[in-house]
């Protein structure tokens, strides 16, 4: 008696390929979509009006190929950008090591007071339990996600909420436009190219679509993602631009938010993170209907929640796989990412608990901050694509411009920051 050989499972189509490698790039997308959407890309359109769209387009693009390199080398050798800097040597390792450290603590404390902010504004009952036991709480559940569901949970907690963020961001600023301009007559437009606007477009850019080291921790999530299927280079790619040009387009459309709710309007503009939010809301009450406020409160709990969520994974993954490499560990368990993530959260609520008051100061300083490490990141991924990887001619282009433009604007910032110029 003949045994019927085993049939094997029909391919999957490539569509539905290309769905299921979706996560990595989405969560790289929910870790962009935060402070630089919601307040510097909304700002620029409340101050400027369609002036800097061009800058936010042109930063999108020319960062472009240093995020990219993140999902695409892991995707052709199964190893980390991080264990990428490792076989480039030690002092790879480290440079990335330190600043990611830093940077962790630093944007997790930032995104999760303003997340807080936006939290307290949609709940006003709220602010009578405080930003230290509202940040607190939201701190908590995102490290029980994290800690006790992984990665699955985190995959799909983030479609939902990008998709959700997505459509509803689209939603606002039609009926936003449809309401007619809030420009009064008489308004002059302001110019945004003089040296007093260099630190809030040094701020724009820094966070713009995001800090370059969320390629690391994009590199993190697509092995992360691989250690459940195996996933073709093409649907990395296809799942990571998906990601990027959804953050690209969100950070215009909230520009547009800005200029169709409050450019030219006349009020004064709350520069501060947190007294901005609630104006922000006010204003687009106004202009469209006190009905639209919970909408725009939901738009920005949900950006700034998956902000978090993801900044904290994020990071987590990228130091303590720093740390293995450093330290010559087999590998990274579940318990040295749990370690990380409980120390990043432990930390950041401690800093949001001590610059609560501060939240302006603590977007700005997190802002400049990745811009000015910025060309660090930047060159750690060229260099290390280069060296094992041969360049088309328009990625190639597209980083040494890339790299130009932050090496550049930084000098600048730098040299008006001394008063030379």
């Amino acid at each position: 008696m003949t045994v019927p050989e085993e049939t094997a499972p029909a391919p999957l189509s490539p569509w539905r390929n290309r769905w299921a490698a979706l996560g990595p790039g989405l969560l790289a997308a929910s870790a962009a979509i935060g402070a630089s959407h919601l307040v510097s890309s909304t700002q620029a359109g409340a101050l400027f009006g369609w002036q800097l769209v061009g800058v936010i387009i042109l930063a999108n693009v020319l960062k472009y190929p240093f995020f990219r390199f993140g999902p695409q080398y892991t995707a052709e050798t199964g190893r980390s950008l991080v264990e990428g800097y490792a076989r480039r040597g030690r002092v790879y390792l480290w440079v990335f090591f330190v600043l990611a450290a830093v940077s962790s603590v630093v944007s997790a404390a930032g995104v999760a007071l303003l997340c807080t902010v936006i939290l307290a504004n949609l709940l006003p009952a709220s602010w009578a339990l405080g930003v230290p036991l509202l940040a607190g709480a939201l701190i908590v559940i995102t490290w029980i996600l994290l800690v006790g569901g992984h990665y699955v949970a985190l995959d799909g907690v983030t479609k939902v909420i990008v998709s959700l963020l997505a459509v509803s961001t689209v939603v606002a600023v039609v009926m936003a436009a449809g309401q007619g301009a809030v420009r009064q007559p008489g308004f002059e437009d302001p110019s945004p190219w003089t040296l007093a606007s260099l630190p809030f477009l040094v701020a724009l850019v820094g966070w713009m679509p995001a800090p370059i080291e969320i390629s690391a921790l994009n590199s993190m999530w697509v092995r992360a993602k691989g250690e459940d299927r195996r996933v073709a280079t093409r649907d990395v790619l296809f799942d990571f631009n998906a990601g990027y040009v959804t953050s690209a387009v969100l950070a215009v459309f909230f520009l547009a938010l800005g200029v169709f709710v409050q450019y030219g309007s006349g009020e004064e503009l709350e520069i501060a993170g947190g007294a901005y939010i609630p104006q922000l809301m006010s204003m687009y009450g106004a202009a469209i209907g006190q009905w639209a406020v919970p909408l725009m409160g939901t738009i920005a709990f949900l950006a700034m929640f998956g902000t978090v969520i993801s900044v904290i994974d994020g990071y987590a993954r990228a130091c303590a796989e720093s740390l293995r490499l450093l330290r010559g560990a087999p590998e990274m368990t579940r318990r040295h990412k749990d370690i990380w993530i409980t120390g990043i959260a432990v930390i950041a609520l401690a800093i949001v608990v001590w610059m609560s008051a501060e939240l302006s100061t603590m977007l700005r300083f997190a802002m400049i901050s990745a811009f000015l490490t910025a060309p660090v990141f930047a060159w750690l991924n060229f260099s290390l694509i280069r060296s094992e990887r041969t360049l088309s001619p328009v990625i190639r282009v597209l980083s040494y411009a890339g790299l130009a433009f932050l090496i550049g604007f930084g000098v600048l910032f730098i040299v008006s920051e001394l008063g030379l110029v």
